[in-house]
C-alpha cells in the first residue's frame, strides 16, 4: 500500500521536494486550495549565482484572492526575461545546460496568468527532462488535518534544509562552497542524467 503524500505546488522546486515526489512508494496529491503563504517556494526558486545563493521571485498580482489556485502572476515587469537571463548566466558553463537549454527556456515562452498553471507547466518540463512518468493528483478541497502525510509546511525558503544530501560540483563552489537543496535546475545542469539516482539517495536528517 502506497503512502499518501500532500505536497505544495512550487516554482522549480528544491531538490528535496523531488525526493518526496519521485519516491515510488508515495502517492502524491498537490495542494491547490491552501491560502497562499508569502515568501515560500510557491513563487520563488533558489539558484547558484556568481555571488552565491540567488532567489528568483515571481511577482504576484494583489487581487484579494487568497487560494493558491486563484493567485495571478504580475507582468508589470519582464520578470521572465530576468529569470531566464539569471539562469543562463548561472548555468551556461555547467556540463549539461546546453542539453536542456531549449526545454528550460520553453518554461518562459508564454505569459500564463495563473501561478498554479505556470508552476505545473514548469513541473511538466522538469518531469520530461528527468524522464519520469511519476503521476500526481490535484487536491479537490482544502483539508486542514489531512490523513495524508502533510508536507505543505516542510520546505522553508528562509531556513536551512532539513535534508541530507551529498556534495556535487557546482560552478561557483570553488568560491562559496557547496550549497545544498537549491532548485532542481542546479542539480540537472550539474549532474544531468544522474539526477534521479541522486534524488533517490536523499534522506531526512
Amino acid at each position: 500500500m502506497k503512502n499518501k503524500i500532500l505536497l505544495p505546488i512550487f516554482y522549480l522546486p528544491p531538490v528535496s521536494w523531488f525526493s518526496i515526489f519521485l519516491n515510488e512508494e508515495n502517492e502524491v496529491a498537490l495542494e491547490q486550495f491552501e491560502n497562499f503563504p508569502k515568501q515560500t517556494y510557491r513563487n520563488r526558486a533558489a539558484i547558484y549565482g556568481a555571488n552565491g545563493k540567488l532567489p528568483l521571485i515571481i511577482p504576484i498580482r494583489h487581487t484579494g484572492k487568497r487560494e493558491m489556485k486563484d493567485i495571478e502572476i504580475s507582468y508589470s515587469e519582464d520578470w521572465q526575461k530576468l529569470h531566464w537571463k539569471s539562469i543562463k548566466t548561472a548555468y551556461q558553463s555547467t556540463p549539461y545546460f546546453e542539453f536542456y537549454e531549449d526545454r528550460l527556456k520553453s518554461i518562459y515562452d508564454e505569459k500564463i496568468s495563473s501561478l498554479l498553471e505556470f508552476n505545473l507547466k514548469a513541473l511538466e518540463v522538469i518531469r520530461k527532462i528527468l524522464k519520469t512518468e511519476k503521476d500526481f493528483q490535484l487536491t479537490t478541497k482544502y483539508i486542514k488535518h489531512p490523513e495524508a502525510a502533510d508536507f505543505r509546511e516542510r520546505f522553508s525558503a528562509k531556513s536551512d534544509s532539513e535534508y541530507q544530501m551529498a556534495d556535487y560540483y557546482q560552478s561557483f563552489s570553488d568560491k562559496y562552497g557547496f550549497i545544498k537543496d537549491l532548485s532542481i535546475l542546479d542539480l540537472l545542469c550539474n549532474i544531468g542524467p544522474e539526477s534521479v539516482t541522486y534524488i533517490k539517495n536523499i534522506q531526512l536528517k
